[in-house]
């Protein structure tokens, strides 16, 4: 008979070995990596709260990229702004001197100034962060400011800064340097001092009249075109006298004359001679008004001239112009016109009726007979309540206005402005043909010979434009929106015509683009541009800030520290979810991979013990 020898392969003790065998290299992978395994399955039942809470951080990793990326743009940012900040405090402290000395190309030490630091400002707003050109908007690949030649001298087919000022000044002073004034003598005892033209916005206006000539008589401003009328009659004024005329700049500014009866010979500056008449007197008044009505033309009117003109340039607001447009007593319209009303009364010509609409960028005015509310009017309503209404909608930051009988619709967005009426001949009552729209700037005068133009025009195809980046219609900051949590999402984007650089950039291109030819007026237009460079350079009531643009920036910057901090707090909590589902302990395992090495050498030991036992050493010996 034959005897098989003891087989140990499929023996409960060799598969306990192979078990030993695997917990041991388990162990020692263990050891090595100090996670519970290489793979999911070997994790455990929890292994899928890890795989959640590894996706959170890794969102978490994310986030913190876009706030290390976005808190470098706004550093960059903030300097660029403080830049701005210090250029402005610079030229404001020059404008302010009272150093005003031309030199030999007509400017002041201020002005050149000014140049150096216009350059500067227009350096900093091309500014890249990375790859990225911070006050562009959304067009965050294309420069945002044009350069300075082109701004201050234009192209070879585009007209720079210089050139609408120079247009804009000879429409201003009009032909006869008088600020686009007529001044007559409708009686030989009285002196007439008019606009040129009605609904023109070139020159000085009128604004009011005060008197204390004895006997005398004022009218005005009235008519159209507006026009003040003094009327010495028969008698002569006392010595001591006076008469003062209010007048308002193309730049908002205000500015008066006044002229004193005097008996001294000559009569001192700011007076008229009394004659032996009333006629030779009032002759006299008619050559102090042209006297000093062609100083203030060619001091205060030239440098306002400037401003606005630099407005017209740089601003991206619009206005709507209607035509001169009189009430049912052949009276200019006012902003207490109704808007019906019987005849021979303070009412437009033609009335709006209940049932009515005025229709503007596509949101309806409805009148109604009364009780207006929301978006309706009451037919017995003003022209001033209609153009309040008009302005909530439009969110015009600049009233718009009546005088002498014309309105001037106004708009942030120029492009956007439509305004329409289902009641046409009412509408032109107002002054407006069927549809008001808005000129789209850059501005230019609208005609040559420029001294009698009437009108400003687009000048879109012919004038440079400054800006070039993105002008979407929504606000700056939203130009640039980044998600910096799962709740959270931050605006930085900035653009270069934001108000306030807008117009301290504009203020600064004006100051330096100006040249004044020396004469007996010269000081005092220099003067006079300085004051109105020093006032707009200052901080406005109302007006966005350049402090206001870095406070919205802090405010993104609050929100991503708040972010990152509620991060960091979640990051922890999730890492540890991660750690108790997928690590062990590194000391605990060295433990039981010395204990499992203890096992398997004491079961190595008996396997070999027991693979040397044969049969043959139980049988008896012979």
């Amino acid at each position: 008979m034959a005897i098989n020898s003891v087989s140990f392969g499929p023996s409960i003790l060799n598969q306990s070995l192979l078990n030993l065998n695997n917990e041991l290299t388990l162990l020692q992978s263990q050891v090595t990596t100090g996670k519970k395994s290489t793979s999911y399955s070997g994790m455990g039942t929890n292994e899928g709260f890890a795989i959640a809470a590894r996706a959170q951080l890794s969102n978490i990793a994310a986030f913190t990229d876009t706030q290390t990326n976005i808190n470098t743009n706004i550093g960059i940012a903030n300097t660029a702004l403080q830049g701005m900040v210090d250029i402005g405090t610079t030229v404001l402290t020059g404008a302010n001197s009272t150093l005003q000395t031309l030199n030999s190309a007509g400017q002041t030490i201020a002005q050149q100034t000014a140049t150096s630091q216009f350059s500067s400002m227009l350096g900093i707003l091309n500014m890249q962060a990375g790859d990225r050109y911070l006050f562009s908007g959304a067009a965050i690949n294309t420069p945002s400011v044009a350069s300075v030649d082109d701004i201050l001298n234009g192209t070879t087919t585009q007209a720079g800064l210089k050139q609408v000022i120079s247009e804009r000044k000879q429409a201003d002073l009009g032909t006869a340097g008088l600020g686009r004034l007529v001044i007559t003598s409708p009686t030989a005892t009285s002196v007439k001092v008019a606009e040129d033209v009605a609904g023109s916005p070139f020159g000085l206006k009128l604004s009011a009249v005060s008197s204390t000539l004895t006997g005398a008589t004022i009218t005005g401003p009235a008519g159209s075109p507006a026009g003040i009328s003094v009327d010495l009659g028969p008698a002569n004024p006392n010595d001591g006298d006076s008469v003062s005329f209010a007048f308002k700049l193309p730049d908002g500014t205000t500015e008066s004359i006044q002229l004193t009866a005097s008996s001294a010979t000559p009569p001192p500056a700011g007076s008229f001679s009394i004659g032996l008449t009333s006629t030779a007197t009032a002759a006299n008044l008619n050559t102090a008004l042209n006297t000093a009505i062609g100083k203030l033309a060619n001091t205060s009117l030239v440098a306002a001239s400037a401003i606005e003109a630099g407005n017209d340039f740089f601003n991206t607001t619009g206005t709507a112009t209607g035509a001169v447009a009189n009430n049912k007593l052949a009276a200019p319209i006012t902003g207490a016109t109704l808007l019906s009303g019987a005849a021979a009364t303070d009412a437009l010509a033609t009335n709006f009726a209940a049932g009515d609409t005025i229709t503007v960028n596509g949101t309806s005015i409805t009148f109604v007979a009364s009780g207006a509310t929301g978006n309706q009017l009451n037919v017995t309503d003003s022209v001033q309540t209609l153009l309040s209404k008009i302005d909530s909608i439009t969110g015009s930051s600049t009233p718009s206005t009546v005088s002498g009988g014309v309105i001037a619709l106004h708009t942030d967005n120029a492009a956007s402005l439509t305004v329409s009426s289902s009641n046409g001949a009412a509408f032109a009552a107002l002054g407006f043909g069927a549809t008001a729209t808005a000129t789209v700037p850059p501005l230019r005068v609208g005609s040559a010979p420029f001294g009698t133009a009437t009108s400003l025009v687009s000048g879109t195809a012919n004038t440079v434009s400054w800006y070039k980046g993105e002008a979407g219609p929504g606000p700056a900051r939203s130009s640039a929106t980044a998600r910096v949590d799962q709740s959270a999402t931050v605006q930085y984007g900035m653009r270069a015509n934001e108000q306030a650089i807008r117009s301290q950039l504009q203020t600064l291109a004006v100051f330096s683009a100006v040249t004044t030819t020396a004469g007996p007026n010269a000081a005092l237009q220099v003067q006079a541009l300085s004051q109105r460079v020093g006032q707009n350079l200052l901080t406005q009531p109302g007006q966005q800030s350049i402090e206001d643009i870095q406070a919205d920036l802090a405010t993104a910057q609050l929100t991503i520290k708040n972010a990152k901090t509620r991060q960091t707090q979640a990051q922890g909590m999730l890492q540890g979810i991660v750690d108790q589902a997928e690590s062990v302990s590194r000391d605990q395992v060295a433990s039981q991979l010395l204990a499992v090495q203890t096992s398997l050498q004491a079961s190595y030991q008996t396997t070999a013990m027991l693979s040397q036992l044969t049969l043959t050493k139980y049988l008896p010996i012979a």
